[in-house]
Formats: structure tokens, C-alpha cells, sequence
């Protein structure tokens, strides 16, 4: 009996210490070389992984189905003779710890994405990532340091230590060149620098109508591009497409040669806008990123600052005195897609006598009753429905058949390993960025917490006065109805990827109830369309997505006509060849 009991004895005790046992693991010590710098550097530094060879690894970072891991850690002031040491400890996605990584072979790669200090003029100091000309990409910042991939084998059970240098810094960008067509210029925004505390910038990018030297008499309505930030002027293309140019495959549309497609409608668009009867306009694709995405929503902002009166009071007159634009309110239209949609609503609503009219094709929630799938009023946990004992996620990205691609917890963990304090330069984190209110130490106050999704409703209430635009135009229609009858136009795909159309259904509600006045806009869906549907019924969505600046033209025109006042110039833009 005795010898079973310590048999018994000794079997538990190695199931016991097999349990709490330490697993052995891998760290990964990153330095940098005094080759690119030796300065004390702020910012977030990134771990990444990959599979395959195909491209570094970091540029293969995704929420979706291909996502690589990545582990993040803030630094501050790290030098060259420090090294920062990733274990367990360090938060990851799609794993949390590097301990779950599976055995195999893998590809890893380190990145500093490097943070500049900010003194606000709300008396705050943060520390954040500066727009270098590449729209807030973290993978291709000019200024970042990384180190060259490093192929490795993890093994099971070996503890494993690695080194890694960044010895890499990303050069600047060329800025583009002026054409005969295309224009670009960037101001000092008096507005933002007193808010950032340091000069800031917005620019743009000008399509010229034909014959604008020829009449220099002539002054022109302006057509306001809006959406994430643009390195030139796009969709605009004055030869044929190249005959060299390899065919490509686009997975997101199962089209062959989609490369190809996208020059020859850049230069179908070049001919048709040198047609005689196409309208004379100045058209206009705005850079304003800031250091929490690469573009600030186009609203003013807690965080951000004034974007959206530096934008229409600077930025617009600017353009227009510079370009011969008309200067007044009835001349002005607004369009975009996803962020540009929701931007192109959101300012026709917080400027209804600035702009005559917007075309929003998928926009960003216009109500945050339908947050995508959450709701911010009701719901308790935006990552996974209320259930008393099943614990179901929250879909965020699904394709046009439902089948889901990821979670919201998904993407905002990934968010959270890429920044903290909603400085990922990521979706949830710019919204977070524009819509809450400022927190103590000057960033923005989180609508749920990053973690575990719980939301926060005291933000939410803060979000729905300010920048719910269903919500807003419910609450303000007695004073917005008028200015803004004829000039609301949304479109959307009944199966967008984001779940988007949920809002738009709910926006649709609220406008067709309205009357003295009735809005005399427009709500459109697409069957089946996905991301970013812009209205049109007749063409593919691969093939109406690229043709934003012309699609438009024939609403525009007619609200011209239908609107501009008595004494309005329609002749001198509307020259004969």
C-alpha cells in the first residue's frame, strides 16, 4: 500500500512540475548602428516574421487571413549602445507571446518607427510619428530605421537567443513634378501650426481644365477629391497604356490584368476631359495627413486640431486664387470613397454654405448606431456579442459571399502592437483620433478599451454629439435642412466588406422622413457590391472605381443649373474650341 501511495505520489508530482515548468523560449535583442544615427530616438519598435521570402516582413503585416506576426514595444530615447530585448512579455499579433510561435523556419526583421515631440497648444507634450511625405505608412516612413530579414529556425523545446541590427534608414521621397496638366503645391497652415506647435502643411494636387492658359479670362468650379492621402494625382494619364507592362492578377476582383486596366481608363478619362463638351473644372486630390493617419477626416478635431477650417478657409481659397477657382459656395462639390465618402458628408454637414453638393460612395459610419457591427450607445463589448456562456467575435471584413476574413478584435489588436495611445496610423485608431475627446496626457480618450473591448460610454455620448452624422442631421435639421436640400447624395454596396451599408440604411431612414424640406437627395445600393460601390449600376465596381472624376460631372452639372445664383458666371469656364 505504502509503495502505491508514493508511486502515486511521485506520478503527481511530475504532472505538476511538468505544468509549471518554464517553457524554454526565443528572445530577440535590436539594436542600431551608429552607421544611421546615434541620437536618443523615440518611437515604436516592431518584431516581424514572416514565412517566405516573397517580400520582407514588413511589408507583409495584415489583420486577414496572411497574416505574419508581429510583436511592438515603445521606446524612448534609445540609443546605440542600448539593445531593447523582446520575450514573452512583449504583446503580439496574431500571437500574444513570442512562446506561441510555432517550430519552422522564419524571416525576421526589426523596424523603429520613429516619434517626434509635439508641444500642443492645449498644453499638452505627445509623442507621435510625423507624415514624411509617404501618408503615414510606418512600413516606408523616410527616417525609419529597420534591419535587414534574417532567416531563422525556431525549434521546439530550445531556448534560442537572436540579435538583430537596424542598419537600414528609409530615404526621403521625391516629391512629384508639375505637368502641363497637373499641378501641385503645399501652404503653411497658420491654423494647425498654432495647434501642433511647429510649421504644418496641406497641399494638393490640381487637374487643369483644357484651355486654362488659352483663357486666362476664365474662372472655374472646383471638384474636391476626397480620401487617403495621394502621392499625385490619380486616375489621369496622357498615353496609352505601356505595352511592355506585364499583366497582373487581382485577387480582390479575380480580374486578369487589372494593371492594365487601370491606365487604359487613366487614359480614356485624359480623352474624354479634352472632349469639347466636357465641362471645364478644376479638380483637386487634397494632401492634409497628420501624425495619427494619412489624413485628418477634414473636421476639426480634439486631437488632431483644426483640419477642417484650415481645409475650407485656407486650403480652398488658397487653391482658388492660385487657379483661378469662382470662390463661392455654389461652385463647390464634394466627392469620395470609404474615408473620402464620410469626409465628402461629414464637411457639406459642418460646412452646409461652403459646398453645393456631395457624393459619398461607401462611406465611413455615418451612424454610430451601426459602427460597422457595433453599436456604441447599447452595446457593452464592441469584440464579441452578449451571450451568458458562448463567447462569439465580432466579424469586421467579410467578402461579397459572407464569408468572414477577421474580427474586430483582431484588427485592433493588431492596431495595439503596432502603437499605443491610437498611434498605430491604423482605421479604429484615426477614428479614435478625430472623434474622442483629448485625454489627459493629450492623446485621445479610447472609445473601448484596446484589450478586451469594453466601451467606454461617456466617449461614445462625446462621439454622437459631435460627429454622428446621422445623429447631427436629426438633431439640426430645423437649421441644416434648407442649406443642405438637393446636396446629400450616398451610394453603397449592399455587401461592402465593412459592413457599411448598415449606417447607410439607417441615414436612409432619417432622410426619407424629412420634410419642410425633404432632403431631394440621393441613396443608391449596389447588389452583392462590395467595397468602395460608388453608384454606378451599369459597370463592374473594379471598373466604376475608376471613374471617380467623371461619374459625377452630370449631377454636378445639372445642380449648376439648378442652383447657381442670378448674377453666377456660366460662361467664362464654358468656352467654345
Amino acid at each position: 500500500m505504502r509503495l502505491k501511495i508514493f508511486l502515486f505520489c511521485l506520478v503527481l508530482f511530475g504532472l505538476l512540475s511538468c505544468k509549471t515548468k518554464k517553457k524554454e523560449t526565443l528572445t530577440v535583442s535590436v539594436s542600431f548602428s551608429e552607421s544611421i544615427g546615434s541620437e536618443n530616438v523615440d518611437g515604436r519598435l516592431l518584431l516581424m516574421f514572416a514565412s517566405d521570402s516573397i517580400r520582407e516582413p514588413r511589408f507583409q503585416i495584415s489583420a486577414g487571413l496572411n497574416a505574419q506576426p508581429i510583436f511592438g514595444m515603445d521606446v524612448e530615447g534609445m540609443t546605440t549602445d542600448q539593445t531593447q530585448v523582446f520575450d514573452n512579455e512583449i504583446f503580439g499579433f496574431p500571437y500574444t507571446s513570442l512562446s506561441e510561435l510555432p517550430p519552422g523556419e522564419y524571416y525576421v526583421q526589426a523596424l523603429l518607427h520613429v516619434y517626434e515631440t509635439f508641444e500642443l497648444s492645449t498644453g499638452h507634450t505627445v509623442k507621435l510619428p510625423m507624415d514624411n511625405g509617404e501618408g503615414q505608412k510606418w512600413n516606408r516612413s523616410p527616417g525609419n530605421l529597420y534591419s535587414k530579414p534574417l532567416k531563422i529556425e525556431i525549434q521546439e523545446g530550445v531556448a534560442q537567443q537572436i540579435s538583430l541590427v537596424m542598419d537600414e534608414k528609409i530615404p526621403p521621397i521625391q516629391e512629384p513634378e508639375d505637368t502641363p496638366w497637373i499641378k501641385h503645391i503645399k501652404m503653411k497652415s497658420e491654423k494647425l501650426s498654432e495647434f501642433w506647435g511647429r510649421d504644418m502643411y496641406l497641399g494638393a494636387h490640381i487637374l487643369l481644365p483644357k484651355g486654362f492658359n488659352e483663357h486666362p479670362e476664365a474662372k472655374y468650379p472646383l471638384m474636391i477629391f476626397h480620401g487617403h492621402f495621394p502621392d499625385d494625382f490619380g486616375g489621369f494619364r496622357t498615353t496609352p497604356p505601356d505595352p511592355d507592362l506585364k499583366p497582373d492578377y487581382s485577387d480582390r476582383f479575380g480580374v486578369e490584368g487589372y494593371n492594365i486596366i487601370q491606365q487604359q481608363e487613366a487614359y480614356d478619362f485624359y480623352k474624354r476631359w479634352n472632349e469639347p463638351d466636357f465641362p471645364r473644372f478644376l479638380i483637386i486630390e487634397i494632401q492634409h495627413p497628420t501624425p495619427y493617419y494619412d489624413d485628418s477626416y477634414a473636421v476639426n478635431s480634439a486631437s488632431q486640431g483644426p483640419y477642417g477650417d484650415a481645409i475650407t478657409y485656407e486650403l480652398i481659397p488658397y487653391i482658388e486664387k492660385e487657379f483661378r477657382g469662382m470662390g463661392e459656395g455654389w461652385s463647390r462639390f464634394l466627392y469620395g470613397g470609404s474615408t473620402g465618402g464620410w469626409e465628402a458628408l461629414a464637411v457639406q454637414v459642418k460646412y452646409p454654405g461652403e459646398y453645393n453638393g456631395c457624393f459619398a460612395a461607401c462611406p465611413d459610419p455615418i451612424d454610430f448606431r451601426a459602427y460597422c457591427l457595433t453599436d456604441i450607445y447599447q452595446d457593452e463589448n464592441a469584440y464579441y456579442y452578449p451571450s451568458e456562456h458562448k463567447k462569439l467575435d465580432v466579424p469586421a471584413h467579410r467578402d461579397y459571399l459572407g464569408h468572414v476574413q477577421t474580427t474586430m478584435r483582431e484588427y485592433n489588436h493588431l492596431e495595439l502592437v503596432l502603437g499605443t495611445k491610437s498611434r498605430s496610423g491604423q482605421q479604429w485608431d484615426i477614428w479614435e483620433a478625430t472623434y474622442s475627446p483629448q485625454g489627459d496626457e493629450g492623446y485621445p480618450q479610447r472609445i473601448w478599451d484596446k484589450m478586451t473591448g469594453k466601451i467606454n460610454h461617456d466617449v461614445a455620448e462625446y462621439w454622437k454629439e459631435n460627429y454622428d452624422l446621422r445623429y447631427i442631421l436629426e438633431r439640426d435639421w430645423e437649421e441644416l435642412g434648407e442649406k443642405l436640400r438637393g446636396k446629400i447624395h450616398i451610394y453603397c454596396g449592399d455587401m461592402d466588406n465593412y459592413y457599411l451599408n448598415n449606417a447607410v440604411y439607417l441615414m436612409e431612414d432619417f432622410l426619407e422622413s424629412t420634410n419642410d424640406p425633404y432632403y431631394e437627395g440621393e441613396v443608391d445600393y449596389g447588389d452583392r457590391a462590395e467595397h468602395c460601390w460608388n453608384g454606378d449600376q451599369e459597370n463592374p465596381n473594379h471598373i466604376s472605381r475608376l471613374r471617380y472624376n467623371s461619374m459625377y460631372v452630370p449631377k454636378i452639372m445639372k445642380r449648376i443649373a439648378e442652383t447657381a445664383p442670378k448674377d453666377a458666371d456660366l460662361n467664362s469656364w464654358r468656352y467654345p474650341e
